[in-house]
């Protein structure tokens, strides 16, 4: 039997470092296999000579899930921080030895998608392609990822090329709005862009987006006044 499990298991004395009180543990993937098992540990996989493809492929796929719910689970966590601890969660943050500005990205996306409209189908990273859209346009790209099994940049691209669409709308009904912006600024921008993967006009929207959402959020109740 080959075994995707943790190679140092938690005694029942005491918890293993950095587990989460109250986070019930799983196996994560039962292989049959001959020549021993993969093992996951806190610096690096363990994996037995003589695996086959596909499972090794399999192992793979198993991994790359985890790490997928691991972004909405740091999210949900931190979400869930901020809401019931005020001040304290960045001390919690800190002590977690967690990037703050991971988990904003990772939190802000989580925000965006109620539990129950998050696509188990889906990765994190497809949720994050449309989180700065309407709530109906989130659900009808998700909608078309999961129909025609989209990878994250051909939806992403499809979710540039209908903007496009509406841009040639807007021009044509005369419509544009223009933002000068300072040559070194722009040029950063388009660095940061470019390492994002994404187009510069969908990084500054998106980038606008979560700045607004963050200002709105920690200004919420004083926006609700008259």
């Amino acid at each position: 039997m080959t075994t995707l499990r943790n190679a140092n298991p938690p005694s029942a004395q005491s918890p293993a470092p950095g587990a989460v009180p109250g986070l019930r543990s799983r196996r994560l993937a039962c292989i049959p296999e001959r020549g021993g098992e993969v093992l996951t540990t806190r610096v690096g996989l363990q994996m037995p000579s003589g695996l086959t493809f596909e499972t090794w492929e399999r192992a793979g796929r198993t991994l790359a899930g985890i790490v997928d719910s691991s972004a909405w689970w740091l999210g949900d966590w931190l979400v869930y921080g901020k809401e019931n601890y005020a001040d304290r969660y960045e001390r919690g943050i800190r002590t977690a030895g967690l990037k703050y500005q991971t988990l904003r990205n990772y939190a802000w996306v989580s925000r965006r998608f109620a539990m129950g409209r998050r696509r188990p189908r889906l990765s994190f990273q497809h949720h994050a392609e449309v989180a700065s859209l309407p709530v109906e346009e989130q659900d009808r790209w998700l909608d078309s990822a999961e129909r025609h099994v989209w990878t994250t940049k051909r939806l992403r691209t499809a979710i540039q090329n209908a903007r496009l669409g509406d841009e040639d709308t807007v021009r044509t009904a005369n419509a544009t709005r223009r933002l000068e912006v300072p040559h070194k600024r722009f040029r950063e921008w388009s660095r940061a862009a470019e390492c994002s993967g994404v187009e510069l006009d969908t990084w500054v929207m998106t980038t606008l987006d979560r700045a607004a959402e963050r200002t709105l959020d920690d200004r919420g109740p004083l926006l609700e006044q008259p």
